[in-house]
């Protein structure tokens, strides 16, 4: 009986307290720690260098080096090694051999440059576009221009896909005669560039339709992977490319000698789609066909039409949605399915795609979003540069990657990182932060830097360089604190790789409006222009995501896979929502509208926002869709507000009216976040990317019996302050602007671990009695180089806070490095204070602090604040601060004296405007701690 009791007693304890493991940090895995691209130039590598590459980024901090190949060093061309040859194969071994060694994992480009492409893509296998050649006759006449391309460069290659006569209507046609337009397919009386053929009675116009070459070729491209950008939408074309790699890594060479084999990597690589003008292939005609239903060739004249009417739209969104299906099947699910096969996975960028990027990214098993300049928050304190971009990739558009992951259950959504941040050399940790944060919050948990670049040993300072930045090398100095940012960026995908994603609502991509809206034929979605492509979707994610909620975006495809179970809709990779919304739609398929009434008759809730979907995309069967299309709206319509079905204009109403509870740490406080769910309650990553401070209490939309907070940036933790306020859990949050949190709740359970330190200043009053005037460190610092390149002469040992630019030394203008500021200052009674914040101000650009002898932290990011109550010591204590520079000054000295160092082919280096640049226009970059500099008594919030 006493051995039951305990038991029960034991029983109850652990279902109301939560295990010390479930309240620490997670476990760091590979792939929590970042990432980077590693470009190696003219794949000019060599084993003890790679060595030395790869222990540098694992000592920092990285956990995953993607290789990609690229243009070479000039006047190095006897060390480069072409691509894929058994020494390349040689050299990757050493890499995944080193990189297991050290914890690490090697991710591998399927190509080198961009796009995929190379010497083994013949003209046959080469990207293909749509040539056009027009002719008329009259009736009883024939033809005696030879049927050929009058492009001289495509006519070897052109070939003739149809040759279509269509009779030209005249301003008397009746509508009959122009309904039933007569047309003849010619292709079948065309012999070696002749038409065997006599024109009927009317005039004839005559199209002929060829599919030529875009003669692309692979940019940015490495030895060994120069060539013709392949043909994306024929799978012969992909597997004869993918056949080359297979080879490779078998180690045998083309006479079948064997050789060494090679690990497949652990992700194969592809980078935006950038294949430009790419826009047919060789069966598309057949393929059209049995896809949409009718011959395309049989509407040539409206296909090619300039004017937009309605059967060319419908045409041209029919034509668009045939290149989707063939980039999905043949390029993108053959690449997967192959790199499956050699125990690898598929990691992609699909924005550029001509395509349903929510279907693309889909399909393979890492999706990439990208980052593209730098966004302006408002946040206070942080750097401004008149250098920069600003960013194409907002939370609209980074949300396309880890939609598709979430709705079809990838576990990891990565992110190109940084890319043209700021211009080169000018890029700082603490402009990196609020990017990262942004991406966070947009569904990102596996980050790659964009990027990295192999370097050796003997290459002159600032080493090897990729022509775009930002450059995260061991050879940039702001390097030196990057490990504290690693460390931030590690400890938040810890938790965003954890558990399940929870976001409210799918939201219908509206593609077909996209396809039937846009001008032209051949329609590409990339970042740089998506405010052009989907300017009212744009708009809608941000009204939805403004009221409260968080959303992933869900195509007709996995509409159609899509579930109700408990009054939730589950998509096909296993994700839970509360409701499906529909924002502004247009166009919809008819079995897409059937779906969507069978998921609101099973218990499922359907969000239609401003208007109902009021037609069919497409031309074949128009009429029949249609009825069956309108037959589901009006059964939509009938079931409006009467239980499943809600239809309204304004957003935060209506969404509502879901009866889901909208987060107001967003709508009342501004601040940024994304929810995910785990066994025991729920997670939240919480950035404050705006102006203003928060220090409130903050409703939860998820109910709470206890919670943890987490700083990423420092790694301290403890139980968070929860009350019950009317019927919602309401935790306290402290966060300057800038900074950012991790919030973990438990639903049933309770956390005994101490609190969370909540802190404020101290009354004035109170403070002055403990807190002497020598603490305002307005006086002079001892100050000194720690490092220094080029190396500084004749510099004072004592300074005043401020730019060490403007010091009175030689070189100091020039210098980049770390210089140490050091001051004493007196505490009679420190412990009078409940803690001690130290705020060091401006500083440019990261800073490591010591008190007394001891590390207290590397702060790299705005606020750049610490508590320090700890290291404080009655009676005098020292303070050293080692802050590092950016190296824009040291590189623009460097161009002011001429000394070569854009030393590369290709691109070799460009500005952030993609145009040849000097930098030694540039003025000095303020350096140093310029303050001012303030040690706060604090007191604990009660």
């Amino acid at each position: 009986m006493k051995k039951n009791l305990l038991a029960i007693i034991f029983a109850s304890f652990c279902a109301g307290t939560i295990s010390a493991q479930n309240i620490s940090w997670p476990e760091v895995t590979t792939e929590a720690k970042p990432g980077a691209r590693w470009w190696w130039m003219g794949s000019a590598v060599d084993a003890a260098n790679l060595t030395r590459n790869l222990e540098a980024y694992s000592k920092a901090g990285m956990g995953t080096m993607e290789v990609t190949p690229i243009y070479g060093v000039q006047g190095n061309d006897a060390n480069e090694i072409q691509f894929l040859t058994p020494e390349w194969m040689r050299m990757l071994r050493h890499t995944e051999s080193e990189a297991a060694r050290l914890g690490m994992k090697i991710d591998m480009n399927t190509g080198t440059g961009w796009p995929f492409g190379g010497p083994e893509v013949g003209i046959e296998d080469a990207a293909c576009k749509l040539l056009i050649e027009e002719y008329t006759l009259k009736g009883g006449e024939r033809l005696n221009t030879t049927i050929e391309v009058t492009d001289e460069k495509q006519r070897p290659y052109a070939k003739l896909c149809r040759l279509m006569a269509f009779r030209v209507l005249t301003d008397t046609s009746t509508p009959k005669e122009q309904k039933a337009r007569p047309f003849y397919d010619l292709t079948s009386k065309v012999k070696e560039g002749k038409l065997d053929w006599k024109a009927p009675k009317g005039e004839w116009r005559l199209i002929a339709a060829f599919v030529g070459k875009t003669f692309q070729k692979v940019k940015r491209a490495a030895p060994g992977g120069e060539g013709y950008v392949m043909n994306h939408f024929s799978a012969k074309a992909v597997s004869n490319y993918l056949n080359r790699f297979e080879q490779a890594f078998s180690g045998k060479t083309a006479d079948g000698t064997a050789g060494s084999p090679t690990e497949y990597p652990h992700n194969f690589f592809n980078d935006s789609y950038e294949v430009y003008g790419a826009d047919w292939t060789d069966n598309l005609f057949e393929q059209f066909a049995r896809r949409r239903g009718y011959k395309l060739e049989e509407y040539l004249p409206d296909f090619l039409s300039e004017e937009r009417t309605e059967t060319t739209r419908r045409i041209i969104s029919d034509y668009r949605e045939t290149l989707a299906e063939l980039l999905q099947e043949n390029f993108t699910r053959q690449w997967t399915d192959w790199a499956h096969k050699h125990g690898s996975r598929t990691r992609n960028q699909a924005h550029g795609s001509p395509g349903n990027l929510i279907d693309l990214y889909a399909t393979v098993d890492v999706p990439e979003c990208e980052g593209f300049g730098l966004s302006d928050f408002g946040i206070r304190g942080l750097r401004k540069d008149s250098l920069t971009r600003p960013n194409d990739s907002d939370l609209s558009m980074l949300k396309y990657a880890s939609s598709a992951a979430h709705i079809a259950g990838k576990p990891y959504t990565t992110s190109e990182t940084f890319t043209w941040l700021t211009e080169h050399f000018r890029t700082s940790l603490s402009q990196c932060k609020p990017d990262m944060d942004l991406m966070f919050v947009s569904g990102v948990n596996h980050m790659y830097f964009h990027g990295t670049t192999y370097s050796p040993a003997e290459a002159a300072w600032p080493g090897w360089k990729f022509y775009a930045s930002i450059d995260m090398s061991p050879t940039n100095n702001i390097w030196r604190d990057a490990p504290a940012f690693f460390d931030y960026v590690t400890r938040c995908q810890s938790f965003l790789q954890m558990g399940q994603p929870d976001n409210d609502f799918l939201v219908y991509l509206p593609v077909y409006d996209m396809w039937d809206d846009q001008d032209g034929r051949l329609l590409l979605f990339d970042i740089h222009k998506m405010a052009k492509r989907a300017p009212r979707f744009i708009e809608a994610v941000h009204r939805i995501y403004g009221a409260g909620y968080d959303m992933d975006y869900i195509s007709d495809n996995f509409i159609r896979n899509a579930m109700c179970q408990d009054g939730k809709i589950l998509t096909s990779g296993g994700a839970s929502y509360k409701a499906l919304v529909v924002p502004g739609a247009r166009l919809m398929p008819a079995d897409v509208m059937e779906k969507l009434l069978r998921l609101a008759d099973e218990g499922a809730t359907i969000v239609f926002l401003e208007q109902y979907p009021e037609d069919v995309p497409g031309l074949n069967d128009l009429g029949q869709r249609r009825a069956e299309f309108n037959k589901a709206l009006a059964q939509i319509k009938e079931r409006e507000g009467k239980g499943h079905v809600l239809f309204g204009t304004d957003y935060a109403r209506t969404l509502a009216a879901t009866a889901t509870v909208p987060e107001e740490m967003k709508t009342a406080f501004g601040l940024s976040s994304i929810r995910r769910s785990h066994s025991e309650g729920y997670h939240y990553f919480i950035s404050a990317l705006k102006t203003e401070d928060t220090e409130s209490w903050i409703p939860l939309a998820v109910q709470a019996r206890s919670a943890m907070l987490y700083n990423p940036m420092n790694g301290t933790s403890g139980k968070a302050r929860l009350r019950q306020n009317n019927g919602r859990t309401e935790v306290f949050l402290q966060l300057a602007s800038g900074e950012s949190i991790i919030l973990k709740t438990f639903t049933d359970h309770d956390v005994a671990v101490p609190e969370y330190g909540y802190w404020t200043s101290m009354a004035q009053d109170e403070a002055a009695k403990i807190l002497p005037g020598t603490c305002t460190f307005a006086g002079k610092w001892g100050f000194s180089f720690v490092e220094a390149m080029p190396a500084v002469s004749n510099v004072p040992d004592s300074v005043s806070l401020g730019s060490w630019t403007e010091i009175a030394a030689e070189g100091v203008k020039n210098t980049m490095g770390t210089a140490c500021y050091t001051t004493t200052f007196t505490l009679k009674t420190p412990a009078e204070a409940g803690e001690w914040m130290l705020d060091l101000g401006d500083v440019r650009e990261s800073a490591r602090v010591r008190i007394n002898g001891q590390e207290v932290a590397t702060l790299i990011a705005v606020p750049y604040r610490c508590l320090v109550g700890k290291y404080l010591r009655p009676g005098v204590n020292t303070l050293e601060v080692e802050v590092t520079n950016l190296p824009a000054n040291r590189i623009a000295d460097m161009d002011r004296r001429n000394v070569p160092w854009r030393i590369y082919k290709d691109a070799n280096i460009v500005n952030i405007h993609y145009k040849k640049d000097n930098y030694g226009k540039w003025e000095s970059v303020p350096s140093g701690l310029l303050g001012p500099v303030r040690l706060i008594p604090m007191q604990s919030i009660k």
